[in-house]
């Protein structure tokens, strides 16, 4: 197995980290690391092909009915019904939902006490009865609370899987806080949420790796989909920090493609219900054509060599893993949530986490040392901070490890992981067409945030969304030649 061998920024093996000038950070939503690559390796006795082992399922993973039986983790393949909105409504995905989730109670245990990972098929029971009266969520029809031990195999899969094998393979990253996506995002571009831990907080004032990127003269941007990115009005520090661009995809594209991609890149899905963020009960189909799309721009580019790519999920969304996540997790401050006397000193569930770069040997499975720190979303900012010499944020990204060596090889590899592998296609547009997205509701929340007059720097704003960001030129009405009238002769 590839491990890590040191902890925190001061990790002694930095791999080939020094040959990367570009790491690309693409976030997708809500699903945990055994619903999309628990079965990576089943068929191989969760042993990789270059012999490292692997912690996925062995199928006998199971969760109480609540009822009396037990419900077993089964296979998600090409030709489940809906397989590509499963699970068919959205899981509870807070702090509350998460604890339920884990120990069958919504308030935390004593620090310390090992998850049992119990609570899914019960906590997906209450979501179920709740939303199916709410006419403001959606629920596939025919869903039932069992759908949550639902994983996929890696023929649902392809783009996702190929790049798992193909490359490294977290089995062991967590997310950073155990709740739902804001403060899961804002630890990964802060290394702190200020506190809280959930979406109700759409604004974080703490300083950046955009802002602290800007001050050591490197270069950055944020890029959405198909409009302005969520991230770039959600810190403030944004709207001033030098060196850097906001975009979409398309300015993503163009950029991999002439060689002129920033130090570092943040690549968000589309937000909306019918788009490709992944998100409960989204087409993750449409995902796999955003991870392969991304994947294909960054490949065929001239700076592919010199490129590490992240590709990892926010938050676990109330899918269903086995691994209980790691308490000892460092406060990134004295910040505690007050709701919960939470200090932050616990991780969320795994998520899904490849790491790839053609510096990165095939079949690796990537994590650090037993009994250390693990990999969560904050090892993203020390890796940054290690590859071009920054600062730590916050204590939590100081002692998280970074992931430079996994990069083994000196040469860069030419080989194209996802030749022959056909992107699936889901074939309708869900059970959430024509509902607004949670994530869309804050993106239009947010007012774009601006420099103000006289600020010495602000990011630029590159074409692909100069273009819808413009306000409509006005039109000038065509003058109209009255009609003359003939007065009416008064007698």
């Amino acid at each position: 197995m590839s491990e890590d061998t040191g902890n925190g920024n001061a990790t002694t093996a930095l791999g080939n980290l020094a040959a990367i000038n570009h790491i690309v950070v693409l976030m997708l939503e809500n699903r945990s690391f055994d619903h999309m690559l628990g079965y990576l390796y089943a068929a191989e006795g969760n042993v990789s092909p270059s012999g490292q082992p692997f912690e996925g399922l062995t199928g006998a993973e199971q969760n109480p009915d609540g009822k009396g039986g037990t419900v077993g983790v089964y296979q998600i393949t090409p030709s489940t019904p809906n397989a590509y909105f499963m699970p068919g409504a959205d899981p509870g995905e807070g702090y509350k939902a998460t604890n339920s989730q884990l120990w069958g109670s919504t308030t935390a245990p004593s620090t310390g006490t090992p998850a049992p990972m119990t609570g899914f098929v019960t906590d997906y029971a209450y979501t179920l009865g709740w939303q199916s009266k709410d006419p403001g969520w959606s629920v596939l029809p025919g869903t039932t609370a069992s759908e949550i031990m639902g994983c996929y195999t890696p023929a649902a899969l392809p783009v996702l899987s190929a790049l798992a094998a193909g490359y490294a393979v977290c089995d062991h990253w967590f997310a950073s806080v155990p709740t739902e996506t804001m403060p899961n995002r804002a630890f990964t571009c802060a290394g702190t949420s200020m506190g809280q831990v959930d979406d109700n907080t759409k604004k974080f004032s703490a300083p950046s790796v955009f802002g602290a990127l800007g001050k050591a003269g490197q270069t950055w941007a944020i890029y959405g989909y198909t409009q302005r990115p969520l991230t770039a009005d959600t810190f403030t520090d944004v709207a001033t920090a030098s060196g850097g661009a906001i975009g979409l995809f398309t300015d993503f594209q163009a950029a991999a493609a002439a060689g002129t991609l920033p130090d570092y890149a943040f690549l968000e899905p589309s937000w909306q219900s019918t788009g490709n963020s992944q998100h409960p009960n989204y087409d993750v189909a449409l995902g796999e054509q955003l991870i392969h799309d991304v994947y294909e721009a960054l490949r065929s580019g001239p700076g592919w060599g010199q490129t590490l790519f992240v590709l990892t999920y926010d938050e676990h969304g109330g899918c269903f893993d086995h691994v209980p996540p790691p308490w000892g997790a460092t406060p990134p401050d004295s910040a505690v949530e007050a709701a919960y006397n939470f200090t932050f000193n616990r991780f969320g569930v795994r998520v899904p986490t490849v790491l790839i770069s053609p510096l990165i040997a095939p079949g690796t499975v990537y994590r650090v040392p037993a009994g250390s720190t693990p990999l969560d979303h904050t090892s993203v900012l020390a890796t940054v901070e290690q590859r071009w010499g920054l600062q730590p944020l916050t204590a939590r990204d100081a002692a998280a490890p970074a992931f430079g060596s996994v990069l083994t090889l000196a040469a860069p590899r030419t080989d194209d992981v996802l030749a022959g592998v056909t992107v699936p296609v889901a074939g309708s547009a869900g059970p959430s067409a024509g509902l607004t997205s949670h994530l869309e509701e804050i993106r239009q929340q947010l007012p774009a945030s601006t420099a103000p007059p006289g600020a010495p720097s602000a990011p630029a704003i590159l074409p692909a969304l100069a273009r819808i960001s413009a306000p409509a030129t006005p039109t000038t009405p065509t003058p109209t030649t009255p009609t003359p009238t003939t007065p009416t002769p008064t007698p």
